[in-house]
């Protein structure tokens, strides 16, 4: 039932609500109008004014698709227990015919979205909650959207996008191609035209753990970070550092170095990274699948969160090598600016709902899921 082990992340920004005319003004520039030929749904995020970027690796593109979900909501109020069998049962399918791909909250309605397969059709669909449990299916059909290629510049063939999102004044992909440098970062400038061109990047990354660079890894999410005025892409991997990349430096078919930052402790999987403010201070929560949960747990469950200050991606001193880790000897906690979560112990899709709360998608023994509001940490 549950897919992917990456999802995306989106900036934590405040959105104003516009007319949906002014929203396709904003993001879409001459859009197509009809069904787009959707591939895959690796991924699934928004941009601003409710438009909604579909990654989709399969056809090595992403499109961006303008929902008309405008009007400001509360988000989620009440958990619903068995959201996976309550999404199967409104498209008329078993538990066992689906599987969740991605679950991302619309900032500028606070309704929920899920990448769902239904597989004994081999159907992508898209699905909604709103504030009060009701669940829908956001039909992709007849819709406004902009389709953006993603090209390398060579005959590379992108097999899989592990996140996108949006980034102040653009959209950026991560994914994987067949070449030796597979780790691709992809911008596309706004307003976003239908068949626009992208750029991509091939990156390269200080793994901690590893105490190597590497080329191979894609980032399994990504989320920008503007520091004065300069746009960084922040992105997490397997293993677990946490890079930054210039993005306004970039040039076409370079290969981008990435500066580690911090090293959260190998044998994980980042899922889902946002950021956001608490108490006057600026924080990121990130959730991971831990695949050495049986040898050396975290917690309870194979998944787990942590949330770490931001201060920590402004730092360039204790980099790469040197970068801030999580754990000492022994896999303990050597740092009170990271720390891990235990109220979020079992979340495998998360993002944020509002202000002071994520929504988020939970484990439970019968091995279904409950969709709930918690505050943030």
């Amino acid at each position: 039932m549950f897919h992917r082990f990456t999802r995306s992340i989106l900036a934590a920004v405040m959105i104003t609500t516009l007319t949906t005319t002014a929203a396709h003004a904003a993001v879409l520039e001459d859009p197509a109008q009809g069904t787009p030929e959707i591939k895959s749904i690796n991924v699934i995020s928004f941009a601003p004014e409710g438009v909604l970027l579909i990654g989709d690796g399969r056809g090595s593109q992403v499109i961006a698709v303008a929902t008309g979900d405008t009007k400001k909501g509360q988000g989620l109020v009440k958990p619903i227990d068995g959201i996976a069998a309550a999404l199967a049962e409104t498209i008329g399918a078993k538990l066992k015919d689906i599987e969740i791909i991605d679950l991302a909250v619309n900032p500028a309605s606070g309704k929920a979205y899920f990448a769902v397969m239904r597989k004994d059709q081999k159907r992508n669909l898209v699905l909604t909650v709103d504030g009060a449990g009701e669940i829908d299916e956001f039909a992709l059909e007849d819709v406004t959207y902009a389709r953006i290629p993603l090209e390398t510049g060579s005959k590379a063939i992108i097999s899989n996008i592990t996140d996108v999102a949006w980034a102040d004044d653009r959209i950026v992909a991560a994914g994987r191609s067949n070449e030796s440098f597979s780790s691709k970062i992809f911008s596309v400038y706004a307003p976003l035209k239908h068949d626009a061109t992208s750029a991509g990047y091939s990156a390269e990354t200080y793994h901690v753990s590893h105490r190597r660079w590497e080329t191979k890894a894609p980032m399994s999410v990504v989320m920008p970070l503007k520091e004065g005025d300069k746009t960084y892409i922040v992105g997490a991997f397997s293993c677990t550092p946490v890079v930054k990349y210039p993005l306004d430096s970039l040039k076409p078919d370079a290969v981008v170095k990435g500066t580690s930052v911090i090293e959260l402790g190998s044998g994980n999987k980042p899922l889902d990274m946002f950021s956001y403010e608490k108490d006057g201070k600026l924080y990121v929560l990130s959730n991971t699948f831990r695949f050495h949960h049986s040898r050396k747990p975290f917690g309870p469950s194979p998944y787990w969160t942590v949330r770490f200050e931001q201060s920590l991606l402004s730092q360039n001193a204790k980099v790469n090598e040197e970068a801030v880790q999580r754990l000492g000897g022994g896999y303990k906690p050597i740092t009170d600016q990271i720390q891990l979560i235990e109220a979020y112990h079992g979340v495998v899709q998360m993002d944020r709902l509002d202000e002071t709360r994520a929504l988020v998608m939970k484990t439970t023994e019968g091995g279904d899921f409950n969709l709930e509001p918690l505050p943030l940490p």
